[in-house]
């Protein structure tokens, strides 16, 4: 009895090493994707086409001899995907937590594809699957913006960046400006929804100061002059708004 029980602890302690050094198998894939609601530029059968391109087998495998943090990098080279986490959840299902981009504005092109820009400030890919209706950007300035990839990496794209958010954070200057031209020197001009004047905003500097004037002319100017008077607006110089 005593050789037995003996025996018994030890093929216990021989199972016990073996399951700890493969781990648990994976039985299945479980895609968790967030902001699905607000973006579906990628769904769960895109992710798992994703995976299944990552150059590693999955299912069956111990999950702790899946590479995950390799398959979390290739995740993200897409550019709708701002961040994917992978782990092993404890009934043996490989979880795959997804973060998508949101975009905020629209690159538009007469003779190539758009584009949009990621909250972020990462230039993603449009997708047949779905479109965002976000303020549209376009002029000869936008080529720059494609080639940056990230308007991050240069003074003038986190400037540009910074006035795209200031227009979407607030409601009425998201509801009025429908586009935003760009010219090869990167000075803007507006296209309101409704007033009909176009705005030449100039470079992306000094936006609060800016926008604060336009407000003046919208609620001051435009009601007693008529709101057709004006075809352009010039909000260039400092203290000064122009009205032709």
């Amino acid at each position: 009895m005593k050789v037995a029980a003996a025996l018994v602890g030890i093929s216990f302690l021989i199972a016990f090493g073996e399951r700890k050094q493969g781990g648990s198998v994976c039985k299945d894939i479980v895609i968790e994707l967030n902001n699905l609601n607000e973006n579906h530029f990628l769904d769960e059968a895109d992710v798992m086409k994703l995976l299944e391109h990552s150059g590693q087998a999955i299912k069956g495998i111990g999950i702790d001899r899946i590479n995950l943090k390799e398959i979390e990098t290739k995740l993200r080279v897409d550019k709708h995907i701002l961040d994917a986490q992978l782990f092993g959840d404890l009934k043996g299902n490989l979880m795959v937590r997804v973060e998508l981009r949101r975009p905020i504005a629209r690159i538009v092109q007469a003779e190539a594809p758009d584009a949009y820009i990621a909250e972020d400030g990462v230039v993603m890919p449009v997708s047949e699957k779905y479109t965002s209706r976000v303020m549209l950007l376009s002029g000869a300035y936008v080529k720059k913006l494609l080639e940056l990839e990230d308007l991050r990496k240069t003074d003038e794209g986190k400037q540009l960046l910074a006035m795209i958010e200031f227009i979407n954070e607030n409601k009425f200057w998201k509801a009025q400006i429908a586009q935003m031209d760009i010219n090869q020197e990167g000075k803007i001009s507006l296209f309101p929804q409704v007033t009909g004047q176009q705005v030449e905003f100039g470079k992306p500097e000094n936006i609060e100061e800016k926008f604060k004037k336009l407000m003046i002319f919208y609620k001051e100017i435009l009601p007693q002059r008529g709101w057709t008077k004006y075809e352009r607006v010039n909000l260039e110089y400092e203290g000064q708004v122009i009205a032709e």
